[in-house]
C-alpha cells in the first residue's frame, strides 16, 4: 500500500511539473505577441517586436508607415506602384533609406510568396479586398494585417485614422504625434471649406470629372463609390458621374463624358498625362474639345507630395485646400497654397521647404503615372 501511494504522489508530482512548463511556455508565447483585429475583422496574432514590414497591394501604406515611424526603415518590401510614387515624390527625398526597398515580389493583387519570404517579414499588410491573400500569406507562416481601403466609403480622412488606429494597435509605443496632427488639420481644412461652399446650391456647385487612369485605349473614372466621390462632396462640388454605382474604378467612355459636360476636370497621378494632353488630344483617338472644362482651360493635375494625393495620405489636409481653390478661385483667393504648404510641412515633419519644393508638389512628374 506504501509503495502504490508513494508512487501515485511520484505521478501527481511530474503532472504538476509538466502543467508548470506548459503554463510557463504559454505565457512565454503570449509575452511575445500581441492580438491584432484587422479591418476583414481576423483576429492576428503579431511579434511585439516588429522590425520587418512588407506592403503587398495597398499601395500608399509605404509613406503612412514612413510618417508613422518618421523612418522607412522598417520596410523591407512594397509594391513597384508604391516605388514609382516615392521616386518621384517628397517621400524619396525625405525618407531616401525607402528607396532601397525591394519590390520584386509584388505584382498587382499578386505575391510571390517565395520571394516574400526571402525578406523574412515579421509582419505582412495587404488589401482587405483580397482575402485570398491574406489566406495565402497565413498559410505560408506570415503574420498578415488587411487594411480596408473601402470600408469607410472612401472617405480619406476616415480611412487614414482607421489605417492608424490598426498600426497603433501594432505599435503602441512607437505613434507619434504627427498622426493626431494630420487628423486635426484635415478635419480643419474639412470645416474651412464647408463654411465657404456649403451654402451653393446644385446649381452654383462645380461639375467634376475624375479622370483616374487614362491610355490610348481606356477612360478609367470615379463613380459614387470610388475616392472621387468623396473628394468632389469635400471640395463642395458636385461628382458628375455619380450615376455610376460600381465600386471602385469605373470605365467610362468620352460619350458619357459629353453627356455629363463637366466644367472641371482632375487627373490623378495614376495615369502619365497632363491636361495639355486633353487640350491637344494626344492621346488615342479621343477628342476632347467640344467640353466645357476643356474649353475654358479648367483641366487640373492632383498634387503628388508623399504619395498620390487621390488616395488617403499624409498630404490630405494640403490636397483639399488645393482643390477647393482650384475649384472655386473667387472662394479661396486669400489661400496661398505654397504658404499653407511650406507651414504644413515644418509643423508636421519640422522640415523647411523652399519654394519651390512645395511647388513641385502640384507640378508632379508623368513618370508617378507609369506602372
Amino acid at each position: 500500500m506504501k509503495k502504490i501511494i508513494a508512487l501515485i504522489l511520484v505521478c501527481a508530482m511530474a503532472v504538476s511539473v509538466l502543467c508548470a512548463c506548459s503554463n510557463q511556455q504559454s505565457d512565454s508565447e503570449d509575452s511575445e505577441f500581441r492580438t491584432v483585429t484587422d479591418h476583414l475583422g481576423i483576429e492576428v496574432k503579431v511579434p511585439k517586436e516588429v522590425k520587418r514590414i512588407a506592403v503587398t497591394n495597398i499601395f500608399p501604406i509605404p509613406s503612412v508607415l514612413c510618417v508613422f515611424f518618421n523612418t522607412a526603415e522598417k520596410i523591407v518590401e512594397m509594391a513597384p506602384a508604391s516605388m514609382t510614387a516615392a521616386k518621384n515624390s517628397l517621400l524619396g527625398k525625405l525618407y531616401p533609406e525607402l528607396l532601397n526597398v525591394d519590390t520584386s515580389a509584388v505584382d498587382g493583387d499578386d505575391v510571390n510568396i517565395e520571394e516574400l519570404l526571402k525578406q523574412n517579414p515579421d509582419l505582412v499588410i495587404y488589401s482587405a479586398s483580397t482575402p485570398a491573400l491574406g489566406e495565402k500569406l497565413r498559410n505560408a507562416g506570415l503574420a498578415a494585417v488587411a487594411l480596408s481601403v473601402n470600408k469607410w466609403n472612401y472617405d480619406c480622412i476616415e480611412t487614414l485614422n482607421h489605417w492608424l488606429e490598426v498600426l497603433k494597435a501594432i505599435f503602441p509605443n512607437d505613434a507619434s504625434d504627427r498622426c493626431e496632427k494630420v487628423k486635426t488639420y484635415s478635419e480643419d481644412a474639412i470645416e474651412l471649406i464647408k463654411d465657404r461652399v456649403g451654402n451653393l446650391s446644385d446649381e452654383e456647385k462645380a461639375r467634376v470629372f475624375v479622370v483616374f487612369q487614362y491610355s490610348d485605349s481606356s477612360l478609367v473614372s470615379s463613380g459614387k463609390n470610388f475616392f472621387g466621390q468623396w473628394w468632389a462632396e469635400a471640395a463642395g462640388a458636385k461628382n458628375v458621374a455619380e450615376e455610376l454605382e460600381k465600386d471602385n474604378s469605373v470605365p467610362v467612355t468620352l460619350e458619357q463624358v459629353y453627356k455629363w459636360n463637366p466644367d472641371t476636370i482632375l487627373m490623378t497621378n495614376f495615369n502619365k498625362y497632363y491636361p495639355e494632353d486633353l487640350y491637344n488630344n494626344t492621346v488615342g483617338n479621343y477628342d476632347w474639345s467640344q467640353i466645357d472644362a476643356i474649353k475654358n482651360k479648367r483641366v487640373f493635375k492632383m498634387p503628388l507630395g508623399m504619395y498620390r494625393s487621390y488616395t488617403p495620405g499624409i498630404d490630405t489636409p494640403v490636397t483639399l485646400k488645393w482643390m477647393a481653390k482650384t475649384i472655386y478661385p473667387s472662394l479661396f483667393e486669400d489661400i496661398d497654397i505654397i504658404k499653407e504648404t511650406v507651414d504644413y510641412y515644418k509643423e508636421i515633419f519640422n522640415i523647411t521647404l523652399t519654394d519651390e519644393e512645395a511647388r513641385s508638389i502640384f507640378e508632379p512628374s508623368s513618370s508617378a503615372g507609369v506602372f
